[in-house]
């Protein structure tokens, strides 16, 4: 016989707190806006999607490339996905195909990709003058994972000028570099597009022959600046402002979990990098030991997000194949620049992994405990990632005939919004273009727009069911 739910009586005078995220779906359901305008994760997809769409409409254009005739739909959508989406993958190269209008388009699709939907067009009002409403405020909150909603206009003020500072400098240094090989004005501009698009983990280059960075492995200078672009796009404003602001002793729980995940992985897999390609001599194995060390360090920071590459994936080994689609699954921190699953999500499963293992009845890190809702989304999105990711590889194998290895790299990439590959992205067929062109956009919104979601359609529970035992193991 069934058992019957046991009901919990709540007294009049408990009062039951909802999640942080409740009250404002209260304030924006009686607020003057229209309630049937979308949830903010439908209304961030319809975002990224528009900014892709009007990109493909500029590139089809005859004046976006070189030969001045018109690019192929599939290969315009394709890059500006690529562009709003800071992936990195192309089907031509952007310094040899496009022409100087369609490289500004790629251009500016990166920027509003890397600062987001929600941002970017904050910043447009702004600069129109126009007043922040609540909604505003409420999708700024939500898309960047901020769980307050005073001081957000401020905040996104902040981060853009943090962001315009960090390109500006670094397209300087590149400058430096780039101007005794070019005349000035097309040093300046490699320059600004390159710190750009590493700032925002793109990785398009502007190079030319699908070279990446591979002239410039030796130039310490280009590769650790690239580096610290990166790092800096993938940790996210949010917790670089708390690590500046307050004491390493007192920085809350997430940016601890965001600066031990990245300082671990950025360890682990120079290690793991050297150890496999020492003496590979179709990678590092030609260098001596600091180019080695500089070669492995910056692969490592590129392979969690960015598409920077100063090797050619096609002659790395499989294993170390399978070890950089892990760093690239993972990816970066929430609210910043990267994609993946994000090492907040990572961390906070590790760290519960680790409780568990010690016997611990609560998971937690850093004398803080997580919450189970936490925990449970943490879950959801990693097993969803997964899932997509096995059907997107599993798609490719039936419409394309490269390697499986290949596929799977190429998979983890687009999920990942990296722009690694083994060189099989300008050779994929239509069918393959399209799927990855999906995948793209959903590992650059999955992640979120499933948080978002779960967020929103969270109720307060009434009742809870007896609990029963699930054999583990």
């Amino acid at each position: 016989m069934a058992k019957e739910p046991t009901i919990i009586r709540k007294p009049s005078r408990t009062i039951t707190l909802a999640p942080l995220s409740k009250p404002w779906r209260v304030l924006l359901e009686s607020s003057p806006w229209p309630k049937n305008r979308g949830t903010p994760a439908l209304l961030l997809i319809y975002g990224f999607a528009g900014m892709i769409a009007l990109g493909t409409i500029l590139l089809v254009l005859p004046i976006a490339n070189k030969a001045g005739q018109l690019t192929s739909f599939t290969n315009a959508l394709f890059t500006a996905t690529s562009a709003v989406c800071v992936t990195g993958l192309v089907v031509v190269d952007t310094a040899d195909y496009w022409s100087l209008f369609g490289q500004i388009v790629i251009f500016l699709l990166i920027q509003f990709g890397g600062f987001g939907f929600m941002t970017s067009a904050t910043l447009l009002l702004l600069a129109f003058r126009r007043r922040i409403g609540l909604r505003e405020r409420l999708l700024i909150g939500e898309s960047v994972g901020l769980t307050r909603l005073g001081g957000l206009v401020k905040l996104i003020k902040q981060m853009a000028v943090f962001t315009l500072a960090a390109e500006v400098i670094g397209a300087i240094v590149f400058l430096f570099r780039f101007l005794p090989a070019n005349p000035p004005g097309i040093a300046v501009w490699k320059s600004l597009f390159h710190s750009i698009s590493a700032f925002n983990n793109a990785g398009f280059d502007m190079l030319g022959g699908f070279r990446s960075l591979a002239g410039f492995r030796t130039d310490p200078v280009v590769i650790l600046m690239t580096a610290v672009l990166i790092i800096l796009g993938g940790i996210s404003y949010l917790v670089l402002s708390d690590l500046f602001t307050r004491t390493p002793g007192k920085l809350s729980l997430d940016s601890k979990l965001v600066l031990t995940t990245t300082c671990s992985l950025l360890l682990l897999g120079t290690g793991v990098l050297l150890l496999t390609d020492f003496n590979n001599p179709a990678t590092f194995g030609s260098l001596p030991v600091f180019g080695k060390l500089l070669d492995a360090f910056f692969i490592s920071v590129t392979s969690r997000t960015a598409g920077f590459s100063t090797v050619n994936m096609g002659n790395v080994a499989t294993h170390t194949l399978f070890f950089i689609m892990l760093l690239m699954f993972v990816g970066g921190a929430s609210g910043s620049t990267a994609g993946g699953v994000k090492v907040n999500t990572f961390g906070m499963l590790i760290a519960t992994i680790w409780s568990t293992l010690r016997g611990k009845r609560h998971a937690g890190a850093f004398g803080r405990q997580f919450t189970q809702q936490q925990i449970n989304r943490a879950l959801t999105v990693i097993m969803l990632s997964i899932g997509l990711i096995s059907i997107t590889v599993l798609l490719l194998t039936f419409t394309e005939s490269f390697r499986f290895i290949d596929l799977l790299f190429e998979t983890f990439s687009a999920f990942g919004t990296v722009g690694l590959s083994t060189g099989i992205t300008p050779q994929l067929s239509i069918a393959g273009k399209f799927i990855i062109t999906l995948t793209m956009f959903a590992g650059r919104l999955g992640p979120l727009t499933v948080g978002l979601a779960l967020i929103q359609s969270q109720q307060p529970a009434i009742y809870h069911y007896p609990e029963e035992t699930i054999r583990i193991g």
